[in-house]
């Protein structure tokens, strides 16, 4: 019984060990504070960045719908020539022959 409580109490004194180194490793309390200012700061930075993309993006939107409603009005205007061609085929195949070539 006695060498269960020697196996025991070195596991407990290694279990100690590590407690403690990894308790010095954090650092201070001023390494802790000065790394919380800096990623404050960097988070500051970051938002104003998101700031500017935002203002791009509103600007790059209304691009996009003033050239979707200038193709619209355009395409509106443009007239539909499907008539045309369906005469200029039924001319051609009545009046052309049949041997010749079209040209290009």
């Amino acid at each position: 019984m006695k060498l269960w409580k020697y196996i025991l109490g070195a596991i407990a004194f290694i279990g100690g060990m590590i407690a403690l180194s990894s308790t010095s490793k954090k650092g201070s309390k001023k390494e802790f504070n000065n790394k919380i200012k800096e990623n404050q700061t960097k988070t500051k930075k970051v938002q104003e960045e998101a700031k500017k993309v935002e203002v791009k993006k509103i600007k790059t939107k209304k691009q996009i719908l003033k050239a979707q409603n200038k193709t619209a009005t355009t395409k509106a205007k443009v007239k539909n020539t499907d008539s045309a061609k369906k005469t200029v085929k039924t001319m051609e195949t009545k009046y052309r022959k049949k041997g010749s070539k079209k040209k290009l």
